[in-house]
């Protein structure tokens, strides 16, 4: 019986992850065209890796410079030591909430957390790691580094 977790990828299903990463609103046609497969098939092939969980989900990939949030940082936040659980949770709801956060990771390490966030300026990062991470009492350090590019891995395109 195979392992339900980790489910077997064969090559017609690492093409149909290759488009649907390239180009997420790909019609049943236009999968089945570039993979070479009839419709009916490519459509099963995309459904099936939805169902086993392997697809979870489609997102838009936002130009956050068009938005007016043309810098973008990484803030690299460290928690106080104590009550430690209910810290980590607050954190990641508070910071969750926040506008100008695209991603939050929760790390093992020195970091607890790595904070990816776009605004439109330097004062406005400056408020935001100052008013709403450095002031949270949570809070042991940030530290914060500036993006100069951003490239996703599944195409040549930079998203600023």
């Amino acid at each position: 019986m195979p392992d339900v977790s980790q489910p077997e990828i064969d090559d017609v299903d690492r093409a149909v992850l290759d488009v649907v990463q390239r180009d997420a609103r790909a019609t049943n046609r236009q999968l089945s065209r570039e993979l070479g497969l009839a419709e009916s098939t490519a459509h099963a092939r995309l459904r099936r890796l939805e169902n086993r969980g392997v697809i979870a989900g489609y997102e838009a990939v936002v130009r956050q410079s068009r938005l007016g949030r043309g810098l973008q940082a990484l803030i690299h936040v460290t928690l106080r030591p104590g009550a430690r659980q209910t810290s980590l949770t607050e954190f990641r709801e508070l910071v969750s909430a926040l506008p100008e956060v695209n991603q939050l990771f929760f790390l093992g390490g020195t970091d607890d957390f790595i904070v990816h966030v776009a605004v439109e300026d330097s004062s406005a990062l400056r408020r935001l790691v100052v008013d709403h991470l450095s002031a949270n009492p949570a809070v042991a350090s940030t530290r914060t580094s500036i993006v100069f590019e951003y490239h996703r891995n599944i195409s040549s395109a930079s998203f600023d």
